[in-house]
This record gives C-alpha cells, sequence and structure tokens, in this order.
C-alpha cells in the first residue's frame, strides 16, 4: 500500500457514513435497496500473422450487486464479478503463460468490483468514495473498458455539483487503477496519483461543451504519465426532410508528467460529423494523436476497444503518432418482423497512417450486429437478453500483423 494517506482517508470517509447511519433507524437503507446482477457469455477467436495457432476463448462473467436505499443523503453499493473458462481456454489470457497463442485478455478471476458510499448533504452536490466506475464523455481518456469480461474501476474519490443550472463540476483523486488483466497480472493494478478536472455546460441541443484537465501519474508505468487538458464539443440539429447533423469536435494537448522521465509535447484532435435519418446512421471521423518519434500522445485509462479499429491494434499510440481517417454507416431495423426489429448493423472503415504520414499502418474493415430483447412479464427474474456478433479484419501495411477477430456475445440482466 503505497499511498496510506489516500486509504486513510477513504476509510474515514466510510467509517464516518456507516456511523451515522447506523445511529439512526436505518431500514430504509435495505427495503429501498435493489439487488441486480447480468450475466454474459462470449466466444471470441483469434487469428493473427505470427502465431502458428488461433486463439480460441469461451468466458462467462457473472455479476451480483446490492445498491442500498437513499438514507439520509446517504448510499451505498457493493458488486462482485466472477470470470471463468467454460468451454475453449486456447489462448494467451495475460496471466496463463499460454503465449504460442493470441491475446486475448479476459483471465479467470474474482473480482470485488465496486463498493462504494455516497453522501449528497450539501446542496446540489454529490461525494462518492471508494472503488467505482468512471466514465467520462465517450471514454477517450477515462472509462470502465466494458468491452472486456473484467472491468476497469478506480479506487476513488470523485465529487459532482451541479448547483449551476446547465453546468456539471467534476474533481476526482484516484488512488488505485484496477485493471481489466484482473490481480495476478503484475500490471493488473496501478498504483495512482491521479487528478481528474471536468466540467460540461449543456447549453443547447446543438452546443454541448466540456472542458478537462487530467493529471496522471503511476509508479509502474511511468511512460504512462502525463498532464493532459481539452475542451469537447457534441451537438446536433433539424435540417431538413426529417434529417438530424449530428457532430463530435475535440482537440487537446499532452505534456509528460509526474514520474514520466520524457520530455514531450503533442496534440490530438477528433472531429465526426454525421446525419441521421429514421434508423440509419451515416458518419465520417477523422482523429490524429500526436507523435515525435520518441514519445506519443496516450491514454491509458481509455476504453480504448471503441477507438481506432476493433481489432485492437493501437491501444498503445505509436511513437510516430496516429491518424485514423474512418467512415461509418449504421442502421437500426424497424417495421420489418418481430424477430428482426431493433437489430442494429453496423459497418466501419479504418485508413490508419502515422500523424506525419511518413508511414502507413494499413486499413481496418468492422462489423457487427446486434439486439437487445426487452422482457415486458415481470414475472421473470430478466430484464433483457442481448445477443452480438462481431468481427474485425486489419490488413498490415509497413508495420504491425494482419488480424481477424470473431465475437458472438450472449448476455442478460436481472
Amino acid at each position: 500500500m503505497k499511498h496510506p494517506s489516500f486509504y486513510l482517508i477513504l476509510l474515514s470517509t466510510v467509517s464516518l457514513c456507516a456511523g451515522s447511519l447506523h445511529a439512526q433507524d436505518s431500514s430504509d437503507i435495505i427495503r429501498k435497496g435493489v439487488f441486480y446482477g447480468d450475466v454474459r457469455y462470449r466466444y471470441e477467436t483469434v487469428d493473427q500473422d505470427g502465431f502458428t495457432q488461433d486463439a480460441h476463448a469461451s468466458t462467462l462473467r457473472s455479476r451480483v450487486g446490492f445498491k442500498t436505499g437513499l438514507y439520509h443523503d446517504f448510499q451505498g453499493n457493493i458488486e462482485f464479478d466472477l470470470v471463468g473458462n467454460i468451454g475453449a481456454d486456447d489462448y494467451n489470457d495475460s496471466v496463463n503463460g499460454l503465449t504460442q497463442y493470441p491475446l486475448i485478455p479476459d483471465p479467470a478471476t474474482e473480482e470485488l468490483n465496486q463498493l462504494w458510499i455516497s453522501w449528497a448533504g450539501l446542496p446540489d452536490t454529490t461525494i462518492k468514495a471508494g472503488r467505482q466506475v468512471i466514465n467520462l464523455d465517450n471514454q477517450r481518456f477515462v472509462g470502465s473498458v466494458g468491452w472486456r469480461q473484467n472491468d476497469q474501476t478506480f479506487d476513488a474519490i470523485l465529487i459532482e455539483n451541479k448547483s449551476i443550472k446547465d453546468i456539471s463540476l467534476q474533481y476526482g483523486y484516484v488512488g488505485r487503477v484496477n485493471r481489466v488483466f484482473g490481480h495476478d497480472h503484475p500490471l493488473g493494478d496501478y498504483d495512482s496519483r491521479t487528478h481528474l478536472a471536468h466540467v460540461s455546460y449543456a447549453l443547447a441541443p446543438w452546443l454541448n461543451i466540456a472542458g478537462y484537465g487530467y493529471w496522471m501519474d503511476f509508479d509502474l508505468a511511468p511512460a504512462s504519465s502525463s498532464r493532459t487538458f481539452g475542451v469537447r464539443l457534441t451537438g446536433e440539429t433539424p435540417i431538413m426532410n426529417n434529417w438530424l447533423f449530428a457532430y463530435e469536435a475535440e482537440a487537446a494537448t499532452q505534456s509528460d508528467h509526474g514520474k514520466n522521465t520524457g520530455d514531450y509535447d503533442d496534440s490530438y484532435y477528433h472531429l465526426v460529423p454525421s446525419l441521421k435519418h429514421g434508423g440509419i446512421t451515416f458518419g465520417l471521423g477523422y482523429e490524429s494523436l500526436g507523435g515525435d518519434g520518441t514519445h506519443a500522445f496516450q491514454t491509458p485509462l481509455a476504453t480504448l476497444h471503441a477507438f481506432n479499429g476493433w481489432a485492437d491494434k493501437f491501444l498503445t499510440t505509436p511513437t510516430d503518432g496516429l491518424e485514423d481517417i474512418y467512415g461509418k454507416i449504421s442502421y437500426k431495423i424497424s417495421n420489418t418482423h418481430p424477430w428482426l426489429d431493433t437489430t442494429t448493423l453496423d459497418l466501419v472503415y479504418h485508413n490508419f497512417n502515422a500523424e506525419d504520414n511518413s508511414r502507413d499502418y494499413g486499413t481496418e474493415w468492422n462489423l457487427q450486429a446486434s439486439r437487445t430483447f426487452k422482457l415486458e412479464d415481470k414475472t421473470y427474474p430478466f430484464k433483457e437478453f442481448s445477443v452480438a456478433i462481431k468481427y474485425a479484419d486489419y490488413n498490415a501495411d509497413d508495420i504491425y500483423t494482419d488480424t481477424q477477430k470473431i465475437w458472438l456475445t450472449v448476455g442478460t440482466k436481472f
């Protein structure tokens, strides 16, 4: 435990809250609380050049939790995860030593996924302390990596204030990052001195503004320690004949910080205009992460699978930076057949280059079909079922290796 002061504050906060609740009639904590859970099965296969054998993973994630009722402005949550294999396990899960197979970072693990207590006793303010999920904006910088079977969670204190109309102010301090690789991995947890400052302003449907500053410092990954400042604009507006124009526009700058011994200053840009009509969406995207040949713009706490292709070839930005030009089409089926309606089809094409266009990193196709079935019959314990089939085909050029991945995911919530 390398940061006793943080954990002492955290323990003191939880103890004080628990003492306050214990001193009063706390029946509402249980009576108005909610048990919840989900089960998610996934079959994943990876065919990657350079490996003589393909990877095959058949994993099941079971989650159960209890969120208390709100009582005298206090609320708590406890959540457990269990990830295991129930079939094929011919893959490198990052801790089993099967390096003859491609990596699928879903190791068998048991996790205390969340354990937090919150207090809303100040006007328009919530303070949450403990192990928790933190998702900021589109999760490009801070996210829970919900795609993997084991979430990324944060041992943190998070304060949010909404006392000014349409404005949200957030500050968080992260003492530990519990990564997706689990506690058996030598880099599964990062001791951290990370400060998160975020402000958002919902001016109008056509303009939401967010500004942020992230100071990240990691003992086990000093090269990922950085200071980032940025601004993000999003919105949508009707144009003609029931079409909507939507956009995302973001810019940030990043430099070395904390234990990082490097000396760099790189930029980030992301622009995504799109058109929506009925169930169809067309979008074009340009994302640029700067690099100087030695260092590059990094986002180590992001939900990285959502960016730069589902084959996950760019979880670490190359030192020459990355330019991702992409087009996407999404279509939600309706008014056809009950078994097809609400199914969503996604098609994405990426073209990757070095940020200065000195190298060609290749191309990638992404395809997905997904659907969620809501259950209206309240006599069943399950709220919904979901199913998705997903495909990524990365074709390398100057570096990396050709990679194809297929996923079949089936889940339910209760």
